[in-house]
């Protein structure tokens, strides 16, 4: 009885997977729908693997090539985001929990897993290892690569899946002969079967639907361990019956050998929706130079491609550019005896002088190119007047592009000399020459193509003498370029110009900004700098939540703090500032400072200490003494950095006219809160919650002696310097430790004299004399924190 049953449910599954064949697949008919995948990888080359810029290629010994990435802001959206980590001994790319092995211009290669159920010799299951993978959204098995396959002797399993409500399945049965024998080799339906998947598959669970025929017959019999997996098609051998007897064995081959393919898209959209809201992530030199390709997997979503003539990665800007097929035979058909032109995706062939026809070989209906023949003398001439006329055509478009030509080098020349071109030549023969050769000078149509024409997108930040605009250069180099503004072209600015660039060119320190070159031929001068991509100090400081922990702060202020060092003490001429700020502090992608705009800077020779000059800086920064004497040192600089400190401190703006009398002026707010002991209501909370008590006042000290008003009682950068290296290796104590030394200093407070509140605002154009009778103070002086707020 029960060999008949076995021979009813062997002949029904048998039937069964004929029928689920059958069965529609997920998404548009195969025959009815271009293949996707192919469509797409019909043009591959290696220019297609690069990152993005400033983004790590590999991850271990896989190429991540753009649009996917494993490090923040690398990789288009989150459909494509990977991780890199390091675990048992080796680097693995993880594309949610699977291990990637490689990455094509279309789909994703992942480590292989398998689902086992092994018997004993009663038939009853005595090992089970279920394998289930679901892909999350813009993720499909590709029904193309993959194969479902299913090893044992009389075992069955089924996929199933579901389309618009309705549930689908599809499997294959394995069955063995004891007379024969399993063969290695590829799946030929004995010990092995194989089918293909539907279209738009995303979850597999094997375990679930692996299961085993009974036979009582001598002619059949089963094996020990059955396995069911997909994985890429032609890349699975069996290897004979000693498949069915070690599993762990089984299980690394598939792992190591039969890579699972994942098919991916860009985004859930199609094509023309993507164009229509502006958001198609396709990119090339050109509209003619990429293609966008809707996805058949009935999810959506789309992929780009580079068209015929164009290499490169189709999701960087710029990324499909011209193949020049002339420089490679192998890419071009013309005739030996033809010249080749290249075209944009295209080329074209000319027969050479003597020869005519249309330049092509091995090509249908093609002529090459066959030598002249005689020619009678009516043809002659009237070539030699077809080519009279156009030679003498060709003359007068060559005068008039020529003449032009001339008034617009002319008109560069004249722009040059505008521009302070003849004086930064007289001033450059003093500047060291290795430093000069590393500048570029670009030209405006350089720049006009980095910047799309100086768009409004592209700009990232303008103020009172220009406007900076982030450009790429044709090496995906990311600069800013510094444009006068054209209304304020004067001698002033041009000066200014000349004197941040030849200043520049003398500093070489990690936390300065680098100018990487100049144009002085087109209506305004423009500067090119290195790219700093976080923004000013001032933006992440004057956040409503700011992300600045204490140690974030003291590290941005002593790196700010050794860039002005180097400028006063290393240099090979000190250099003043003249106008730090924090919204010249540039923080770039690992948050290091960056001190720019040294448009105001001055040199000063070694001989003085200090330079006469007309005052210029920024209202709130400005150094009382310098504004009262009009005499630039060293030490308004420090000033100066002493306000930033405050800031970093404090959270507060310089000058907000805005506040009360009291808080409007920070320099004089910071030291009346110190002298009256209730610094701690103006310092930020998460500044007052991360440091110590003694780390915050000698914090509080150091901005004091830096606001001094006389220069000579202010501290010199370097000694800032080591004062800010030594506060931020103060460790962490809880502030109930330092209870008792609060109640000492609140003590020391309650002898001083404190200072009565003022009533007379300080206006923008108040003296140094009458800001010193505003918050007048002993410099030596150490003023303690209350805890009132604590």
């Amino acid at each position: 009885m029960c060999s008949s049953l076995s021979m009813y449910l062997h002949a029904f599954l048998l039937f069964l997977s004929c029928l689920l064949l059958a069965q529609p697949t997920l998404g548009t008919d195969m025959a009815s729908t271009a293949d996707f995948t192919a469509n797409v990888a019909a043009i591959t080359n290696d220019s297609f693997f690069i990152a993005k810029p400033d983004c790590p290629l590999y991850c271990g010994d896989v190429t991540v090539p753009y649009p996917f990435g494993f490090k923040s802001g690398c990789y288009i959206n989150s459909f494509l985001e990977l991780k890199c980590n390091y675990s048992s001994g080796r680097t693995k790319l993880l594309l949610g929990k699977l291990e990637v092995s490689s990455i094509s211009q279309t789909q994703v290669r992942v480590r292989n897993s398998v689902a086992v159920r092994c018997y004993n010799e009663t038939g009853a299951t005595n090992y089970t290892e279920p394998r289930r993978v679901n892909l999350v959204e813009g993720r499909t098995f590709s029904a193309t690569e993959n194969k479902f396959t299913v090893v044992g002797c009389n075992v069955f399993a089924l996929i199933k899946w579901r389309n618009e409500d309705r549930n689908f399945s599809t499997g294959c049965l394995s069955t063995c002969s004891r007379n024969g024998k399993v063969l290695p080799g590829n799946c030929t339906g004995i010990g092995c079967c194989q089918i293909d998947i539907p279209k738009g598959l995303k979850n597999f669970n094997a375990t679930a639907t692996l299961g085993r025929v009974y036979s009582e017959t001598e002619t059949e019999f089963s094996s020990t361990c059955t396995y069911a997996f997909l994985g890429e098609k032609g890349r699975f051998q069996l290897e004979g019956e000693s498949d069915f007897t070690y599993p762990q064995k089984f299980e690394n081959r598939i792992r190591h050998n039969v890579p699972l393919v994942i098919d991916f898209v860009i985004e859930n959209q199609t094509c023309s929706g993507a164009l229509n809201l502006g958001t198609l992530k396709c990119r090339g030199d050109n509209n003619s130079s990429f293609s966008c390709i809707d996805s058949d997997s009935g999810y959506g979503g789309y992929l780009c491609k580079c068209n015929q003539g164009y290499k490169g990665n189709p999701y960087l800007n710029l990324g499909c550019t011209d193949i020049n097929e002339c420089l490679n035979p192998n890419l071009n058909n013309c005739h030996e005896k033809a010249k080749c032109t290249n075209t944009a995706g295209s080329f074209n062939c000319t027969c050479r002088d003597h020869y005519y026809g249309d330049g092509r070989k091995d090509r249908h209906g093609s002529t090459g190119c066959l030598p002249e023949a005689s020619q009678s003398s009516g043809i002659k001439l009237s070539l030699g007047l077809s080519f009279g006329f156009l030679s003498l055509l060709i003359i007068v478009t060559l005068l008039f592009f020529g003449i032009k030509r001339r008034k617009l080098i002319k008109q560069r020349e004249k722009f040059f000399e505008q521009n302070g071109g003849l004086l930064m030549k007289q001033k450059i023969s003093s500047i060291n020459k290795t430093s000069v050769e590393t500048l570029k000078i670009f030209t405006v149509e350089e720049l006009k193509k980095a910047t799309n024409n100086y768009a409004k997108d592209q700009i990232l930040g303008q103020g009172g003498y220009g406007v900076v605009y982030k450009g790429i250069l044709p090496d995906q180099r990311i600069v800013a370029i510094k444009k006068s503004k054209l209304m304020d072209v004067d001698k002033v600015q041009v000066d200014q110009c000349i004197n941040e660039l030849l200043i520049l060119t003398q500093v070489n320190h990690r936390n300065v900004v680098k100018v990487l070159g100049f144009c002085f031929e087109s209506k305004v001068p423009e500067l090119v700098y290195e790219y700093i991509s976080n923004g000013t100090l001032s933006q992440h400081i004057h956040k409503t939540l700011s992300w600045l922990t204490l140690d974030h702060r003291l590290r941005i202020a002593t790196e700010a703090a050794s860039a002005l060092s180097y400028l006063h003490s290393e240099a090979s001429i000190p250099i003043i500032h003249r106008d730090v700020k924090s919204a010249n502090i540039l923080l770039n992608a690992d948050y290091v400072a960056k001190i720019a705009d040294f448009g105001a800077s001055r040199l000063v020779p070694l001989d003085q200490p200090q330079v006469n000059t007309i005052v210029q800086g920024t209202l709130g920064y400005l150094d009382p003494e310098y504004l009262q004497s009009g005499q630039l040192t060293e030490k308004s600089d420090v000033y100066s950095f002493g306000i930033v400190l405050a800031e970093l401190m404090t959270g507060k703006e310089p000058i907000c006219l805005e506040k009360s009398e009291a808080e409007r002026y920070l320099a004089i707010y910071f030291i009346v809160s110190m002298k009256e002991n209730r610094l701690s209501q103006i310092l930020e909370p998460r500044v007052l919650r991360e440091g110590t008590l003694e780390q915050l006042q000698s914090i509080a000290e150091l901005v004091k002696r830096c606001l001094c008003l006389k220069s000579e009682e202010r501290p010199a950068m370097r000694e800032v310097v080591m004062e800010l290296e030594r506060l931020r290796k103060y460790r962490k104590d809880p502030w109930d430790v330092n209870q008792q030394s609060l109640e000492e200093s609140d003590s020391l407070v309650s002898g001083e004299a404190r200072v009565d509140s003022y009533t007379e605002p300080l206006s923008l154009a108040t003296s140094a004399s009458e800001i010193s009778g505003q918050y007048s103070f002993n410099c030596s002086m150490t003023f303690p924190i209350n805890n009132s707020s604590r």
